[in-house]
Parts: structure tokens; C-alpha cells; sequence
């Protein structure tokens, strides 16, 4: 993405009176992510309406999905083109809905590990919303951005393994972000120039661990480690964030969404996680966006860029006493962050094989074959073997990327005793 400017983020606020609604394609649709988007797009039909819809295993829901919003094109990733029509020949009828003759519902479907990309590079689209979980948003990621579509990403892996490769794909102000953190820093930004950025300064919740010693760590069971206090997430994600892997993820994220230098870019812990992230000026001042946890807010300022939905979230009640408070991060005991700065720094890869090994240690771990602390441990080590050298120089491609993750789920694999 091109550097922050007022290009990128300062766009001038025309009318939206007599606009046509924004045809969105949801990517990841019967996830988190997607059914709040479809939310969001369900309560304000003026300004938005579906393209089309990509989902994982949950068929029978992405078939009702498709059925209520009429979506032109349908993809999934799991199951094949019979089972896909099928099942929505049975939602359908269960809705009431025709299949057949003059106005019959008949969408375009796709199945198979290609599904998501060819639905995200949908021609009748103006945003694609990606909120699948892991690397494999990469390609539709890339094919959204080829497409010409704004990109509305929560899908924080593809833009952190992709690196340069989405960068160069993307045009100024075609990505929008979606995860909470850095919609604020977007918002933030809108009130600078970026030569007048000091800091950004990302905040984390703490996750369900906050406070403890690595040595009291060493015994927590994944239920405890899915009993986040304030987020609903999945499993990888809601992991992540009690490893803080997900707040390196972010990051890395802000320096490749923003080109701010890593440097200037720090992780505070705020755990009512009402203030979403804060830009620090040249002149000592701060900005902060606050609204109480509620995904639906940068969910809705993503794909309705550059303009609020109006009631997309409840506001902060300021009639109710609250205290807002922040501590610094404890980086001896979550090492993730420092981590993942020396990874992104390495090479163009480096953090391809951050996140495939930290794939493969979560699945680890609540498989019961591993330790919490031997997620973070696992991808230190398999990060540490990692050898770049031999594509120094090289142009990064799709295949580069994917050939890291390879090696990096092998090796961890291998050191976990799967393989």
C-alpha cells in the first residue's frame, strides 16, 4: 500500500444522497467476521447490498446465506459443486424461494480450494470483504486487488506473509483495514500528514493471561486459553491473542499498511479495550479512537470507506463512571512481538514462516501435544533454522511465499514429532 498521505486516507467526504447501495462480496462469509458483515450490510440496505459469498465447511449456512441476500456468485471451499447446489436447492425451498423458470434464484457457484479467490475477484463487486482466518486469504486477497476492488481486509496474514508482493498489487487507498486497531490508526491518520506521524501505538487487551509469569503459564489448558475477556473470536485468533502472536501479527501489520518503521511502532496494554489504537504526532499530540469492543464498527467503516454508517455501533456512554487504564507489555514472559519484529526485518519471507510455524504450534496445542509456552517457543526455533539466503535478491512471487510456509510447517512439524 502506498505511504500514508492524504490521498490514501484523507478522501474528500462527497454526498451519498441518490448513490446507488455498494455491492459487497464477503469472503469467509459464515465466519465471525463475514456473519457480522452481513449484519452490517442487512441493517442498512441504502448503502449496501451482496455481490457474492465465499464460506469454509458450514455449507448448509452458506446455502441459507445465499438464499436471503441473493447473492450472484457462491463459492466454498470445502465439499464439491453438487453438494454446494444441493444444498441451496434445499434452502431455496425452505425459504420459500424458486429455483427454476423466469426470476428463479440460480447463482454462479465455484467449489474447491480455488473458490475464494475466484469469488473475490467476482467482476460484480465494488468491495470485497476478506475475513477468513490464516495465509490462505493470500490469494484472495491478491485476486480482489487485480480485480480493482476496494479491499476491506481483516484477513491481517495475506498483507503479513504477501508483504511487498499485496503492496505492489494494491493501488493508494485500496486496502482498507478492517481489524479494530488499525481502522483507528486509519481514522487517526486522517488528522496528519505522514511526515508529522511520530508513533503508533497498538493496543492489546492483555488476552485471559494478562499479568502472569511465564513459570505460571506452563500449565494453562486450552479452554483457558480460549476464555478471552473481552473479544468472541476463533480458535487461532483467540489463541493467538493469549500467546499475543496476534498482537505481533498487527503489528507487522501497521508497518506494511502505514510504512511507518517498526521502530515506531509499540503495543500497549489496555484491557477494556475501549481505546483501539493511538497515533502520536510530531508536535506530543495523541489521538485516539474509542467505542466499546464491537466488531461491527470497522467492519462497517471498511466496506462503506470513506463514510460512517450511520448506528453501525453504540457509542461510549460517558453517564456511566468508568476507568480506562494502560500498562506496559511484559515482553520477558509474551516474547511474540520482539519476535515477529526481527522475523519481518530478516527477509521477505520471514514472516511466512513466523505464521505457517505458529499454524501448526496452535493445532499442536490443542491437540494436547504440546505446551502453551511451546507455541511461541516452536516458531522461535523454527524462525531461527530458517535460511533466506538462497532467495536473496530473488522477486517475490505467490510461489516464494508458499514454498516459505511449506518449509516452515515441515520443520515445525518435525519438531513438534508429527512428522
Amino acid at each position: 500500500m502506498a505511504r500514508v498521505s492524504e490521498s490514501t486516507f484523507a478522501f474528500p467526504l462527497d454526498s451519498l444522497e441518490g448513490a446507488s447501495p455498494r455491492r459487497v462480496t464477503l469472503i469467509g462469509s459464515t465466519g465471525s467476521i463475514g456473519t457480522q458483515g452481513l449484519e452490517v450490510i442487512a441493517a442498512a440496505p441504502d448503502r449496501f447490498e451482496v455481490a457474492a459469498l465465499s464460506g469454509g465447511a458450514n455449507i448448509d449456512l452458506l446455502a441459507r446465506q445465499a438464499v436471503a441476500t441473493r447473492a450472484e456468485a457462491v463459492g466454498a471451499a470445502a465439499g464439491t459443486l453438487e453438494t454446494l447446489a444441493d444444498a441451496i436447492e434445499s434452502a431455496a425451498s425452505a425459504a420459500g424461494v424458486a429455483t427454476a423458470g423466469a426470476g428463479g434464484y440460480r447463482p454462479e457457484l465455484f467449489a474447491g480450494p480455488d473458490a475464494a479467490a475466484a469469488i473475490a475477484g467476482w467482476p460484480g463487486a465494488d468491495v470485497v470483504l476478506n475475513g477468513i482466518t490464516g495465509s490462505i486469504g493470500l490469494a484472495p486477497t491478491l485476486a480482489a486487488l487485480r480485480a480493482g476492488h476496494l479491499l476491506a481486509l481483516a484477513n491481517k496474514e495475506s498483507l503479513i506473509v504477501g508483504g511487498a508482493l499485496v503492496k505492489d498489487c494494491a493501488a493508494p487507498g485500496q486496502i482498507v483495514p478492517v481489524d479494530s486497531e488499525h481502522s483507528a490508526l486509519a481514522q487517526a491518520l486522517r488528522s496528519g500528514g505522514a511526515g508529522e506521524v511520530a508513533r503508533l501505538i497498538v493496543t492489546a487487551s492483555g488476552g485471559p493471561f494478562r499479568g502472569r509469569t511465564r513459570a505460571e503459564l506452563a500449565a494453562v489448558t486450552p479452554e483457558q486459553a480460549l476464555a478471552h475477556p473481552t473479544w468472541d473470536m476463533g480458535r487461532v485468533v483467540t489463541t493467538n491473542s493469549a500467546t499475543m502472536v496476534n498482537k505481533a501479527l498487527e503489528v507487522i501489520e501497521a508497518h506494511l499498511l502505514f510504512d511507518v518503521p517498526l521502530e515506531r511502532i509499540e503495543s500497549v496494554v489496555h484491557p477494556q479495550s475501549v481505546i483501539h489504537s493511538m497515533v502520536e504526532f510530531v508536535d506530543g499530540s495523541i489521538l485516539a479512537q474509542a467505542s466499546p469492543p464491537d466488531m461491527k464498527l470497522p467492519i462497517a467503516l471498511g466496506i462503506g470507506w470513506p463514510h460512517r454508517v450511520p448506528a453501525a455501533a453504540r457509542p461510549v456512554d460517558f453517564t456511566a463512571a468508568a476507568a480506562w487504564t494502560f500498562e506496559p507489555l511484559d515482553e520477558d514472559t509474551f516474547g511474540a512481538i520482539r519476535l515477529a519484529k526481527q522475523a519481518a526485518s530478516a527477509s521477505d519471507t520471514h514472516m511466512a514462516v513466523y505464521n505457517a510455524a505458529n499454524e501448526e504450534a496452535v493445532e499442536a496445542f490443542h491437540e494436547r501435544r504440546i505446551g502453551f509456552l511451546d507455541i511461541v517457543d516452536t516458531v522461535d526455533a523454527v524462525v531461527g533454522e530458517y535460511d533466506a539466503a538462497a532467495t536473496a535478491g530473488a522477486e517475490l512471487t505467490v510461489e516464494a511465499v508458499l514454498a516459505a510456509e511449506e518449509w516452515a510447517r515441515k520443520a515445525a512439524r518435525v519438531r513438534l514429532g508429527v512428522l
